[in-house]
Formats: structure tokens, sequence, C-alpha cells
């Protein structure tokens, strides 16, 4: 059993170089030109390095990635063995396609210089390449629990020699719905074993999961849960449902937006967002679970080189995107779980920067306003609509919406495209077809209405 340890603020390293982690780590360290830990990093490392169980509170963008993969890269380098057939020595598990892609090329980086195998699994791809790559056994596997269940299905994967487990943004893991994923994976996973947790918010359903899978774990945080991040300027603004498509266009028209991320309930909403803001000459493109993995690394690649502005994203899309120079984050509709609010707007004000969080708030989205409001312990100031909304109003109204196969028409873009002119097509091309079902309704269990979140995070882990 392990002692919980506490760091003071004057114990902890200053410099990577205190850690003594094997040379070839220090050497992308150095590369990277990565000098001075973050305060996670600075609490973590030394109690990942001791062989701790490890419970850490986080919110994105506070560097937690290097957190684990800095020590679990110094047990595979320090402790070099032969690797069996499809066996995995450390295993990562996170929520979205987007976050095991990042964490992967995190390794890939911090590795660069004793070349560790990481593979990395995820649905909406080919399985069979995955197979093949987990066929000799690998050093790290990065997946998301859906896609990791079906290669164990088909037995190209064994998880009884990993070493280490890291679980990151435990608590979307849990509210998404893959609570039941984990409970079929940890039974697999050898009891003698290394478990790290990461999450940015601690709400109590995520301290028993770690009672079940961890054993007696240090704890760091380096903030508060549920809190806001503090360069952040928020506000919201009451409308009506309907009218939130011209309140998106005037928010767009009258401030200096470098890149924003727009947030929606649904898979079908984000693209009727983009078709809306495509009918006001403003492109934007969608990320959302119906996407193929292509698709969405395009969208994503187009968005981090400035060429589309606007990305309209669902929540369980959206985790894990960490894209420097985000300046707003936009609510179009109000996320019914506060802790979803923090980290949305988390999204933007990273790396030193400072950022804008607006919400557009209807009358079945109140509610949701005053829970946010009690759980981040902070009141979000309201804008009135601009003075000339109604004129806004009439004219968004009036639009013909592209058909639904064009997605995006050219508008405002990061290469001078202007927001009434006209705009040209980004490098990656025309956005991708639409897949156009009716949306999905939750089915009643146990006296509760499953929420669209929770829907769209069972279909990914099916694919």
């Amino acid at each position: 059993m392990t002692t919980v340890k506490n760091i003071t603020a004057d114990d902890q390293p200053t410099d990577f170089s205190d850690f003594l982690l094997a040379n070839p780590l220090l050497q992308a360290l150095e590369k990277e030109k990565y000098t001075t830990p973050t305060p996670i990093q600075a609490q973590a490392i030394p109690l990942v390095l001791h062989g701790d169980d490890l419970l850490g509170i986080a919110q994105t963008g506070t560097g937690k990635t290097a957190a684990f993969a800095l020590p679990s890269l110094n047990h595979i380098c320090r402790n070099p063995i032969q690797r069996t057939p499809t066996s995995v020595r450390t295993l990562i598990l996170a929520p979205t396609r987007e976050l095991v892609g990042q964490i992967a090329k995190s390794y890939e980086t911090y590795g660069q210089f004793f070349k560790p195998s990481v593979c990395q699994v995820v649905g909406g791809v080919n399985i069979n390449r995955q197979i093949r790559e987990l066929s000799r056994g690998v050093d790290v596997l990065v997946a998301t629990p859906g896609r990791l269940i079906d290669l164990m299905n088909q037995k190209a994967v064994t998880l009884k020699e990993v070493e280490i487990l890291v679980l990151d943004e435990a608590d979307q893991m849990l509210d998404m719905g893959f609570i039941h994923a984990l409970r079929k994976i940890i039974p697999y996973l050898p009891k003698k074993r290394q478990t790290l947790f990461f999450s940015a918010t601690m709400p109590k359903a995520i301290a028993d999961l770690a009672k079940q899978f961890l054993t007696d774990p240090a704890k760091v945080s380096v903030a508060p849960a549920s809190t806001t991040a503090e360069r952040v300027s928020q506000s919201m603004s009451f409308i009506s449902k309907g009218d939130k498509p011209a309140l998106l266009v005037a928010t767009i028209e009258s401030n200096p937006i470098e890149r924003a991320l727009i947030f929606v309930r649904t898979k079908h909403g984000a693209d009727k967002v983009v078709r809306q803001l495509g009918a006001a000459n403003i492109e934007a493109v969608a990320i959302h679970g119906n996407k193929s993995q292509p698709q969405r690394e395009r969208a994503l690649q187009a968005f981090r080189e400035g060429k589309i502005l606007f990305l309209i994203a669902t929540d369980i899309a959206a985790r894990g995107i960490d894209i420097p120079g985000v300046s707003h984050v936009i609510n179009y509709d109000v996320p019914n779980i506060p802790e979803q609010y923090v980290h949305r707007i988390g999204r933007t004000a990273r790396a030193g920067a400072s950022g804008e969080a607006i919400s557009f708030v209807d009358s079945e989205e109140k509610s949701y306003i005053k829970q946010i409001e009690k759980v981040t312990r902070q009141k979000i100031p309201v804008l009135d609509l601009p003075e000339d909304f109604d004129d806004i109003l009439a004219r968004v109204k009036s639009l013909k919406l592209p058909p639904k196969k064009s997605g995006a028409t050219g508008g405002r873009n990061a290469k001078g495209g202007g927001r009434n002119g006209q705009g040209r097509r980004g490098s990656g091309g025309k956005p991708p077809s639409q897949r156009n079902g009716p949306p999905t309704r939750g089915r009643r269990g146990n006296g509760a209405t499953q929420r669209p979140d929770q829907i769209e995070a069972r279909e990914a882990a099916k694919s």
C-alpha cells in the first residue's frame, strides 16, 4: 500500500532536469523547448515516478498529458523488455478520437530519441490496420473504450501485461456513459499495476470510481473543482430559441474573433448551424460523431491553421481539442451539466492568453445557467441584444439555406474574406457531405430520459 504524499510549493521541481528522467526524455524536452514544469506536472510526476496510484484534478490546458506521459515513458525507457505478441505495457483510455490522437502524438514527441512503439485505436477507421499494429505488441496503446473492446473481442490485444493504466478525462468518460465499457475492460487488467486518473472536475461519482480502481492513491489538484478559467471573460444573452441563428451572426459580425469554437447539443444541430452560417456568407465546419475520422481530422486541421475560423462542435467531438488561438467559445446551446460548461470554456484562454465565453440562453436553459452559476460560484453578466438586432433578425430569416449536401459556403475566413464579401474556401476543400437522419431520441429508463450527449457517446463507442 502506498502513502498519500503532499508536495509543498517549496518542494516542487522548477526544472524538468530535477525529475531525473532518462536522458532520451530530457533530450526531447530540450528540443521541444520545455524547461519549467506546469503545476500539475511538478506535483504529479514525482508521485508517478515513485510508483503511486494517482488521482489528478486539473482543467484542460494545464499540461496534464505530460504529467502522465513523461513518467510512464521513463518507466519504459529504463525497463526495456521483449514484447510478446498483442501485449501492451502502458494503456491510456480517453473518451474521444481527437484526444486519443493528441495523446499519441505527445508520446511520440517525448519518446522521439528512443522510439517506443505507440499505437492509437479509435472507431471510424479500418480495424484491420490496428490489428496489424498490435500484433507484435506495443509499449503504449492509446484507445477509446469502444474500439478497444472490439479488438479484445477479436483477440487482437491482450491486457494481462499492462503495467500502467491511465484514464484521461475520467469525469467525461463517466458522464458520457463509458462507465459500462470501463467495467468490461478493467477485469482483463492485472491487479498489480499502477493506475492514474486525470479529471478536470471532481464530482462525487469520480471519487467513487477512484475507490474502485485506485489503490491508496495520492491526490494532486491544481485548480478547485468546477472553477472556470480566470482569464475567460464570460457573458450571456437571453434569446428565444428560434432567434439564436441571428444572434450568432450578429455576434460574429460585431466581434474581433480570431477563432471561435461554437458548441451545440446535437449532431443534427451542428450541421444546421453550418448551413445557417453559410447562408450568411460565413464559412464554418462541423465536427461530431457522424463524421468519419478523416473528415474530423481535416476539419480540425483547417481550424488549427486558421483556414476556417468557426468550428461547430458537439461536446463529445470537441473533448480533447487543444488548439491555441481560440479567442471565443460560444455556447449556442447551454449544457445541462455544469461541469460541461467548465470544460467548454476551458477551450479558450489557453497558454496564458485571454478569451471570451458567450452563452445564448433560451427559456428552457435558464435553469441550466442557475446550476452553472451555483457550481462555479460565479455570476455570469447579462448582455443586452444589439440595438439593430431586429434588422439582423429580419435579414437572417430572409436568407435561403444552402442544400444540405453542400455544407458551408464561402464567407469570412482567415485569409481576408470579408463578413459580407466574397470569401474563399480554405485549402481543406469542400466541406464533406452531411448525413441527415432524424435526431435520435433518448429512451426512458428508470424514470429518466437519456441526454443527447449520452446517446452520442454510446454511438461513438460502437463505431
